[in-house]
């Protein structure tokens, strides 16, 4: 059987900890499939080395914004490039727009600067363009690297480029210590240049996963151009914030859906399965059994053969987890099975497991989401009654 993922021929070079690798058709990694090695839990066990412990003699600045107090992975792999192409001598700075809570040292961050006054929820260009200015100012990095994405570093990064009249390279593909490159006319030819004082890495470029870690040294930095209310929202800054629209998770495609509930052939009670989405805001989602069988339509079916889906939670009701399903769902950040079978392929692959019956954890999730829900009142606060629903079950 092939077990190969496929991938993007085209595309010459991953950066990793062991330096540009060629990515070659027809090499299968030890237990990912990506064409590389992964450790064994065993070295995952023992405690990485720092990166470097002599006295820094440069920057290299890494800006990004969280998400709900965490890195993506776009970000983690845009500050695993700096961190793989910096020597003994260079600090790695990561400046987050956001609250974070997660472990910069992990990521190979050496220091950590949290601007927790500003909310990707909230537009306001202009102060962050200030803000990463600031930074700069302070820190005078010889490389600044962003997630080159539409959620506001990809913007951020050209506005500040545009600012200052950096060099600056977008939608990097391939990048060491010494280049980047990108592709050009259509994808039809591959350039390349001089690593540039800006760079926006485009996704999977770089491997994430450090054999080291960073000093991790939160650092207090005031910027005092933010007086709390965003330029953005007045003239002087340009643009206006029109806020955030809220849409029926119901109306969403399941590929842009950030939370989804699926049912499997566990699920007999489709009505109350519905409720529970609507109550948590999530949209709704099935493996190709519970489709086959006429419970749901052929459009909510995840899976190889139906839709991939990258949702930040994934929650799987009743599904065993045929390898087809597997496919669907690789993408998602956190997943959550609720299964009967501890032995089910599925609680490979979930973060979470609870061994209970599915209609009996649809009805309490419903009634604990209902309640936090009621309790604070307003629909911005469904992924937290999601969370204390989740909490409750374990």
């Amino acid at each position: 059987m092939n077990t190969l993922k496929r991938i993007d021929p085209r595309r010459p070079f991953m950066i990793t900890a062991e330096g540009l690798r060629r990515i070659t058709l027809g090499v299968a990694g030890a237990a990912d499939l990506s064409g590389f090695s992964a450790p064994g839990p065993a070295h995952r066990e023992q405690s990485k080395p720092r990166r470097t412990t002599a006295t820094p003699q440069r920057v290299m600045l890494v800006a990004a914004h969280t998400d709900r107090g965490a890195l993506d992975d776009h970000a983690r792999q845009a500050l695993a490039a700096a961190a793989l192409i910096a020597d003994a001598q260079t600090e790695v700075v990561l400046l987050v727009f956001g609250e974070f809570t997660g472990d910069a040292a992990a990521s190979g961050a050496d220091k950590l600067i949290e601007l927790s006054m500003f909310d990707r929820r909230r537009f306001a260009p202009a102060d962050e363009l200030n803000a990463l200015a600031a930074c700069v100012a302070a820190y005078a990095p010889i490389h600044v690297f962003m997630p080159d994405n539409a959620t506001g570093d990809g913007d951020l990064g050209r506005r500040y480029a545009a600012a200052v009249n950096a060099s600056v390279a977008t939608h990097v593909v391939e990048i060491d210590a010494t280049h980047v490159a990108t592709y050009v006319q259509a994808h039809s030819a591959f350039a390349a240049c001089g690593l540039p004082e800006v760079v926006l890495l485009a996704p999977n470029a770089v491997d994430p996963k450090l054999p080291f870690t960073g000093a991790g040294e939160r650092v207090v930095w005031r910027f005092d151009g933010f007086d709390g209310e965003p330029a953005s929202s007045s003239s002087r800054g340009g643009v206006r914030d029109l806020g955030i629209e809220e849409t029926d998770a119901a109306g969403l495609a399941l590929e842009e859906a950030d939370f989804i509930v699926s049912a499997g052939n566990g699920v007999s009670d489709v009505a109350a399965f519905e409720r529970l989405a609507s109550t948590l805001g999530a949209a709704v989602g099935a493996s190709r059994v519970a489709v086959d069988d006429g419970r749901f339509t052929r459009d909510k079916q995840i899976g190889a053969t139906g839709k991939t889906v990258e949702a930040s939670v994934y929650i799987a009701f009743g599904i065993s987890g045929a390898v087809q399903h597997l496919q669907g769902i690789k993408d998602c950040r956190h997943v959550i099975a609720v299964n009967l079978d501890a032995s089910a392929p599925i609680a490979g692959r979930a973060d979470l497991t609870v061994i209970a019956d599915a209609r009996e954890t649809i009805a309490a999730l419903t009634e604990a989401a209902a309640a936090a829900r009621s309790a604070s009142g307003t629909s911005a606060a469904l992924l937290n009654s999601a969370a204390t629903a989740e909490g409750a079950l374990a």
